[in-house]
């Protein structure tokens, strides 16, 4: 059985636990924390430690830590000739601290504590300096998810930026449309079921096939009266720059 250390304490790593802990061929040795009252809310007292010079060396080492904390996380392990993984979607292999051998182990998924999901279903993007480690690196997600996929650091950057746009873009978008349906007395449960068959036909229709609306038919006098109607400046903005680019690329 291998054993793994985990740093950090957020959205990530609530969900890793969850999967992990149904693994019989993984365990968890420790997970270095900042705020104790915090990880005390899921994760085994145990398992934690406050000091990441408390960590004991293990088999793999997972930093799930905001992007800017990574360099100096991976500076601070207090071992050696280990393999070391960071969860980030942005940041390169590279900025890990090479007296340990690097890594990436980059879930593709939004994460809340609050919102349960399968893991099985999350892709797994991996890439590592050799092929040994990038074979561990797979036992680890082949156990944890069906969905797994050998990225580069620029592929896995590329990716992040697609992400970006299909879901917390798109999340924005239901804020914008949350908002205008309560200035005007209109529940936002009326939109779901439209929100459910957008987020459905893509699994059947290419994003162009699937483009319906009044900027795919250069309907300019719904487009119109629809910028007519945002009191709000910066949604205005927005519905003009998507209208725009949906028919440029009609």
């Amino acid at each position: 059985m291998k054993t793994i250390n985990i740093i950090g304490a957020g959205n990530v790593v609530y969900h890793l636990l969850q999967a992990l802990n149904k693994s019989s061929q993984y365990k968890i040795q420790n997970i270095a924390v900042r705020s104790l009252e915090k990880a005390l809310d899921f994760i085994p007292e145990e398992l934690i430690v406050t000091n990441i010079n408390q960590l004991k060396k293990t088999d793999i080492t997972l930093i799930s830590v905001t992007d800017n904390a990574i360099e100096q996380i991976s500076d601070n392990i207090p071992y050696k000739d280990s393999l070391v993984v960071h969860t980030s979607g942005t940041t390169a292999l590279e900025i890990l601290n090479d007296k340990n051998r690097r890594g990436v182990f980059y879930p593709l998924q939004t994460f809340s504590k609050n919102k349960e999901i399968s893991f099985k279903e999350v892709p797994l993007c991996l890439e590592a300096e050799n092929e040994n480690d990038l074979n561990d690196l797979k036992k680890l997600a082949d156990e944890l998810s069906e969905n797994v996929y050998e990225l580069s650091s620029q592929q896995r950057k590329s990716l992040h930026v697609a992400a970006v746009f299909v879901s917390n873009f798109v999340n924005h978008m239901y804020y914008i449309g949350n908002e205008i349906c309560m200035a005007n007395n209109i529940p936002f449960n009326i939109l779901k079921p439209l929100i459910k068959e957008t987020a459905n036909k893509i699994n059947y229709l290419s994003p162009e096939e699937a483009q319906t609306g009044p900027a795919v038919r250069f309907d300019t006098k719904t487009t119109d009266a629809h910028e007519a109607f945002l009191i709000n400046e910066t949604y205005k903005e927005i519905y003009k720059l998507i209208t725009k680019s949906i028919q440029k690329n009609v």
